[in-house]
């Protein structure tokens, strides 16, 4: 039970609290009923500093070494009267004791150092100084003195104890005193106010930490996908090492989230992938591995053009595997920043007419009629030439592959002010808008029921070769009409 109370931070600063209040109070109190008694006697031995100089002015206590019995009587019986804590000892210049006030029976010493008589006289040290108490062995009292002399000859000195056993009893008394309890009882009040407001306090600050304490958990539980709301201090304004804490929390639980959620992404686009490509292998793998064990089984039975034609169908199924495992490499290398891009001045209108005439023979063969637009001024643009010809060539393959017999292709050039615009066009079925968003895709195919000798990976090749040149594709279709694609670079 008790582990568990301390295990938790708040439990542990409040503890802590009470513990140095409760610490430093006791040295408080501890040291001001031990300063008490100096403090009074500081006071005490303060006030009355002059009193035994005055009285020495005023009476002749020491005549030729002889005591003044009935001056000094006169001053033992004033003192008494205004004073009865005081008594009044007349002593010598050596310190013997020749005359007091206190009782007969009640002196226990016959000297007087002198050392703290000189000390009090002599100079000026820090108060209080205690002196021989006549009356009692082990203990001191504040004093006050003066030096009796007759012709500038020291005669002896009047030595006054400020607190005789009276003030011990009345110190007594003062530590049962009603002022004195009322203190300590102002003390402990102090105390408890004191331990209640820094509690609250205390719990005040460590509410924002156990809201963030609650919201890690919550983000742990939920796999580090959802993020619990939290306070708007906790949005970067500026603010205590609490909220910076939360702000730094927030940015780092939200880029987790995304991080956490890309990862999803990628790894159900690589069992998708994985998918798609086992099928794609499979297909054209199954059907040349059928052909050529047809071959083997009826070798002496199929005819000569039976056998080149099972043999040519093996070879265009082989070539199918082929393009799909160079695609698929290819893909991956450009995905995996593998691709080294050499940035170059080129003509993209000379490029552009070189690609267009290398599909003129296709294009015919699907009696297709291909048409290059160029300005007449040339168009030189900055990019890597070997991939930006690789992508004109997917996408006019592309659109030679959807677009029907007497259909028309455009590749149109224009030129504004700072870039190329190239822009590929058919004439075929259109893609629906269902269907748009996803045919960048890997082995996406817009029309499922319908077979294409395509590998399903020649947009997704174009995506990847656009963005590399930090561009994009732009993409217009309308079904039964045709599609227009379209992308930028900058002017060289």
């Amino acid at each position: 039970m008790l582990k568990k109370l301390f295990n938790k931070l708040s439990n542990k600063l409040i503890l802590t609290l009470l513990s140095l209040l409760l610490a430093l109070s006791a040295i408080f109190i501890t040291f001001t009923i031990y300063s008490l008694p100096s403090l009074i006697q500081e006071v005490n031995q303060q006030l009355n500093m002059n009193l035994a100089n005055n009285i020495v002015t005023e009476k002749k206590l020491l005549e030729d070494n002889q005591v003044n019995k009935k001056a000094l009587q006169s001053v033992f019986m004033g003192l008494m009267l205004v004073n009865p804590m005081i008594e009044v000892y007349l002593i010598d210049d050596k310190g013997k004791i020749l005359a007091y006030s206190a009782p007969e029976d009640s002196i226990l010493r016959d000297n007087i150092d002198l050392k703290p008589i000189n000390t009090l006289m002599n100079t000026n040290t820090t108060l209080p100084i205690t002196g021989n108490d006549p009356r009692q062995l082990d203990s001191d009292k504040v004093f006050s003195v003066a030096a009796i002399k007759q012709d500038n000859d020291l005669q002896g000195y009047l030595y006054i104890i400020l607190g005789g056993q009276a003030y011990d009893s009345v110190f007594n008394l003062l530590k049962s005193s009603y002022i004195f309890k009322l203190w300590m009882f102002s003390t402990l009040i102090s105390l408890l106010f004191t331990s209640i407001a820094g509690i609250i306090i205390l719990k005040h600050i460590i509410k924002r930490l156990h809201f963030l304490n609650h919201a890690i958990n919550s983000f742990k539980q939920h796999n580090f996908k959802t993020l619990q709301k939290l306070p708007k201090r906790f949005n970067g304004s500026p603010g205590d090492e609490i909220d910076q804490l939360g702000s730094s929390f927030r940015e780092l639980s939200e880029r987790i989230s995304q991080q956490v959620k890309l990862l999803e992404h990628n790894d159900a686009s690589r069992r998708e992938l994985i998918a798609n490509v086992s099928h794609d292998l499979r297909t054209p793998l199954a059907s040349m591995q059928g052909y050529l064990e047809t071959l083997i089984l009826k070798q002496d039975t199929l005819s000569h053009d039976e056998h080149k034609s099972y043999l040519n169908t093996a070879l265009q199924h082989s070539n199918h595997l082929k393009k799909l495992i160079s695609e698929l490499f290819e893909l991956s290398t450009l995905e995996n920043n593998s691709a080294e891009l050499h940035f170059e001045p080129f003509s993209m209108s000379e490029l552009v007419q070189d690609v267009t005439q290398q599909f003129n023979l296709k294009a015919e063969q699907k009696q297709i009629d291909i048409t290059a637009r160029i300005p007449e001024q040339p168009a030189f643009v900055s990019a890597d030439i070997s991939l930006i010809q690789r992508l004109l060539e997917n996408l006019i393959e592309n659109a030679i592959k959807y677009t029907p017999s007497g259909g028309k292709i455009d590749v149109t050039l224009l030129s504004s002010n700072d870039q190329v615009t190239t822009s590929i066009s058919d004439t075929g079925d259109g893609i629906s808008e269902n269907d748009l968003p996803f045919i960048f895709d890997r082995f996406y195919r817009a029309d499922k029921q319908r077979q294409t000798e395509g590998t399903g990976l020649g947009l997704a090749i174009v995506k990847r070769i656009i963005q590399l040149h930090n561009s994009k594709i732009d993409i217009q279709s309308i079904p039964k009409c045709g599609t227009t694609l379209s992308f930028h670079l900058p002017f060289a």
